[in-house]
């Protein structure tokens, strides 16, 4: 093949490579957007509000769909190497991670709308799932960074903050346990809130999956279900 055509695959690769990752920062954008919209929602009850965060999923598996169909375009068409392999690997998880956030966004959204229908009056009292919702979508923020410049001490950071929405998890079932013994008529209501908690809860374990990528992109060893203090010593070596 002529010096000049393997240039022009190698660029057309790279400008591949470049369309595709901007897609999932902006699917990551569209997903942030509605984890705070769905937030709102379940706060303020409003009612439109809500309803464009379920409608708005639809765009956020569009972007799964075309990003999916990139990856296995570049892999037939380029063969990459090794580390271009591992990026788009990676891509594909992220994705994944993504549209499934997108998912618990819009299950705040549906719970948020039977909640304001039942009334709702008892949202203001569980200041701690609207902490957690911003702890998570701060580890979201984070991640993608990470993954933008990719960064593995960023995502490594990112990873130390989902134990703290864990914990603001427990503390919303603790109130909402204390609240439904106080009023047995009101454990409909928490048991939709619980969802709603839930929901933060697993929102935080994707963007932590996404920074788990992230180090995999950069140092190429996979560390889910490894300790921090070992994914610590993995990024101290050169």
């Amino acid at each position: 093949m002529p010096m000049g055509a393997t240039e022009h695959i190698s660029k057309q690769f790279e400008t591949d490579l470049d369309t595709t990752r901007t897609r999932v920062l902006q699917m990551g954008g569209l997903v942030e957007a509605q984890i705070l919209a769905a937030i709102q929602g379940f706060t303020s009850g409003d009612a439109a509000v809500i309803a464009q965060v379920i409608d708005n999923d639809a765009r956020v598996n569009g972007y799964e769909v075309a990003i999916d169909g990139a990856c296995n375009h570049i892999v037939v068409k380029r063969q990459p190497a090794a580390s271009d392999l591992r990026l788009i690997m990676a891509i594909s998880k992220i994705v994944t991670d993504l549209e499934r956030m997108g998912d618990e966004a819009k299950k705040i959204a549906r719970m948020a709308k039977r909640i304001h229908e039942h009334g709702g009056q008892h949202v203001q009292r569980f200041p701690a799932i609207r902490h957690a919702s911003q702890i998570a979508v701060k580890m979201l923020r984070q991640a993608l960074d990470a993954f933008a410049r990719l960064d593995a001490a960023s995502a490594a950071e990112v990873m130390k903050e989902d134990s703290e929405i864990d914990s603001e998890f427990k503390s919303v079932l603790r109130q909402l346990i204390t609240y439904m013994m106080e009023d047995p008529r009101t454990i409909t209501a928490a048991l939709e809130t619980v969802w709603v908690a839930k929901a933060v809860e697993r929102i935080g374990d994707h963007a932590k999956n996404i920074s788990e990528q992230v180090i995999y992109i950069v140092k190429g060893t996979d560390v889910r279900h490894t300790s921090f203090a070992d994914i610590e010593k993995e990024l101290s070596r050169e």
